[in-house]
């Protein structure tokens, strides 16, 4: 999801303590005169593309959304050595990018257990799917088939729910360009046991 704040942003350097106008976060946010309990000041990344789209047009938001793919996936190559690889396991990141008036993203930080507390009806909507898509990733439909290598996520699709895988490295290792996966819309990344990367 997208997340705003109450005031609009300036470079007034009067304005350095205000943080109204730097820093998103509810806990600062809801004390804000102007802070909308219904929507929280946050939109569903599909709004925000297609706001972006709208106003400066469908090409500038896709390389927008593209830069964003690239960061998560050199920001999660950067560190692969050092990540345990265990195709039984799996890890939920959560990255903070933000956006400049050049649409050029910006990497603030990755928590690697992202909040799943929400703050109003639609967070939590969002929320939940969120986790449903994680364990259909994670627990394919045919995970429990009495074929099935249990433990070893085996899922083969490309798209689940709002995920979409954008690395496999399997393919990788077969000479396939990682240009040439598929591409997702939300700033949600799962690694799954050093093999592919949905966001």
């Amino acid at each position: 999801f997208a997340r705003f704040c109450t005031e609009k942003y300036t470079q007034d350097t009067t304005e350095l303590d205000n943080m109204m106008i730097h820093l998103t976060n509810v806990a600062v946010q809801k004390g804000s005169a102007d802070y909308n309990e219904q929507h929280g000041g946050k939109w569903h990344i599909k709004n925000l593309k297609f706001y972006l789209e709208m106003t400066r047009g469908k090409e500038a938001a896709e390389r927008c959304f593209d830069m964003i793919r690239q960061i998560i996936y050199v920001a999660l190559k950067s560190v692969q050595s050092v990540i345990i690889n265990d195709k039984h396991c799996y890890e939920m990141y959560g990255f903070d990018v933000l956006i400049d008036d050049n649409l050029k993203p910006w990497l603030i930080e990755i928590n690697a257990s992202p909040s799943l507390s929400c703050s109003t009806e639609n967070d939590r909507v969002l929320k939940m799917s969120v986790l449903s898509d994680v364990f259909n990733i994670v627990v394919p439909p045919d995970w429990c088939d009495d074929n099935s290598k249990h433990g070893a996520n085996l899922c083969r699709e490309t798209q689940v729910g709002q995920f979409v895988l954008i690395i496999d490295e399997e393919k990788l290792d077969q000479g396939v360009s990682p240009d040439k996966f598929k591409r997702g819309a939300d700033n949600k990344a799962i690694r799954k046991g050093g093999t592919q990367l949905w966001r």
